[in-house]
């Protein structure tokens, strides 16, 4: 079943909101706009203000991935204050259908299109879903993952809040690093580490291991240093990549993931030779005995496509019937 066109499709992260157009299916989305998040009081705001770049027909419909759990029909985003609710956006903007799901199961969405054609993904190995299970997992603001399920031509997906799960060393080195990283709650998650603010975090630590100054204070900032030779960047970035290596397999032998494993989010793009040009993460992906030889056939890609999300939103206005997921689903003269 194809939801009503035109589409109203949104990425809402923590930082960032993304809105765009789907005019026909099967066909590219059209990005509207890319607005920080905190720069609209509500979603409302943020999508009236993106339709102003629209020239077609009047939406009918939306479907909308936010950052955050699916409860009781709505999304509380987990880092930014928006409570998303698709029968207010429906009401309010005088729609058909919205439906309104979880960020990282939007991208799971996407996962079939990237096999077929790259989607400007890096890859190692030959990824397909029909081999089996696949997983997507992202660090940006927070840190998403969401698997992609084949049963018969349905695929289920599974939102997760994996990014929450405790998360301890193993090298002897990062044993010396963890008394030093700043905790979250009172835990160390693996979000509190694979995150922008974990670039943060691990960058702190490594500098305080070896007596260092620490003046970046951003994840830009410290991919900058790095991309500059500074030797503390480069130490806390090749740590990122190990952590977030074996958190990725540690999620493959979970679900069981033989169709591939995607690493998606804003942050891994920008520092792409530490994952392609270095062992670092696949050493770290593989190192699971007594299953490393199940694990070296596991093909992983690193996402390079722009907006992904959007990418996944379409593909389920297009066939939403294909996927079998945790999503809130409303339609005009519901209640």
């Amino acid at each position: 079943m194809m939801l009503p066109l035109p589409v109203i499709l949104g990425d809402v992260g923590g930082t960032f909101a993304r809105f765009a157009v789907l005019s026909e299916h099967g066909r590219p989305e059209v990005l509207l706009a890319k607005a920080p998040t905190a720069s609209h009081r509500t979603i409302i705001t943020a999508i009236r203000d993106a339709l102003r770049q629209h020239r077609g027909a009047p939406p009918r419909s939306a479907i909308i991935a936010a950052a955050g759990p699916l409860s009781r029909g709505a999304v509380h985003l987990t880092n930014a204050n928006w409570t998303i609710d698709p029968a207010v956006i429906g009401q309010e903007l005088e729609l058909d259908e919205v439906v309104l799901t979880n960020d990282y199961t939007a991208t799971a969405a996407a996962l079939p299109g990237f096999c077929r054609d790259g989607g400007g993904a890096l890859r190692i190995g030959s990824c397909d879903d029909r081999a089996g299970p696949q997983l997507v997992l992202g660090p940006g603001t927070g840190l998403g993952a969401a698997a992609l399920l084949p049963f018969g031509r349905t695929r289920v997906i599974q939102a997760t809040e994996a990014g929450h799960v405790e998360f301890g060393p193993v090298s002897e080195r990062e044993f010396r690093i963890w008394p030093l990283l700043e905790r979250v709650h009172g835990r160390i998650t693996a979000e509190a580490l694979l995150s922008g603010a974990g670039v943060v975090r691990l960058y702190r630590a490594v500098a305080a291991v070896h007596r260092a100054a620490a003046p970046f204070e951003t994840p830009a900032a410290i991919i900058a240093g790095w991309r500059g030779g500074d030797r503390i960047a480069l130490e806390a970035l090749r740590l990122f990549v190990t952590l977030l290596g074996r958190f990725a397999g540690d999620l493959a032998l979970i679900f069981g993931a033989n169709g591939g494993v995607f690493i998606a989010g804003g942050i891994a793009p920008r520092i792409e030779p530490l994952f392609t040009h270095d062992g670092t993460f696949r050493a770290a992906f593989e190192h699971k005995a007594p299953f490393e030889g199940t694990m070296r056939l596991a093909p992983t890609y690193l996402i390079m496509r722009a907006e992904p999300v959007l990418a996944g939103l379409s593909a389920i206005a297009a066939d939403r019937e294909s996927f079998l997921m945790h999503a809130a689903h409303w339609r005009a003269g519901s209640r």
